[in-house]
């Protein structure tokens, strides 16, 4: 659990550095948002990957402190609603919700005072933003269930 927990770290970060010209600001699209999806199958990642998000916020995001500890704070309630449809036994697809409207209403919090926007449209860019992550880890945690990755998928 260890080494895939920092894999999945290591991944997180990468593909943040990579996508970092549309991953920032106030209209963002983090592809690495499709890694929340992973906490359905291994639950044992939602602070693996709150700690993903804020050392992407801390080393690439460069809005300070209330960006990092917001990160670690969507991280660790974006994966935790990710992984309670499992628990639950709801239908897969509802880790979708969670990825697009937990950032989608909660980062507005912080970047609405550092940018100076109102809340209300960084919640509808940062939730259109979060679509296509939310689709992709949706995807990949079918792929994973497919090829029975997760225990019991």
């Amino acid at each position: 659990m260890l080494t895939f927990s920092a894999l999945v770290v290591a991944g997180y970060i990468a593909v943040m550095y990579l996508t970092q010209g549309f991953a920032f600001g106030p209209y963002q699209i983090r592809i690495a948002s499709a890694f929340y999806a992973l906490a359905y199958p291994f639950p044992f990642l939602i602070l693996p990957i709150a700690l993903a998000n804020t050392l992407a916020n801390a080393l690439i995001g460069g809005l300070g402190v209330p960006d990092i500890v917001g990160g670690f704070a969507i991280g660790v309630i974006t994966a935790g609603l990710v992984a309670l449809p499992r628990k639950l036994n709801l239908p897969m697809w509802l880790v979708i919700p969670p990825i697009i409207l937990a950032p989608g209403f909660i980062v507005p919090l912080w970047l609405s005072p550092i940018y100076g926007l109102p809340y209300w449209p960084l919640v509808l860019s940062i939730s259109i933003g979060q679509t296509l992550p939310a689709i992709l880890g949706y995807i990949l945690i079918q792929a994973l269930a497919k090829r029975k990755m997760g225990e019991d998928l």
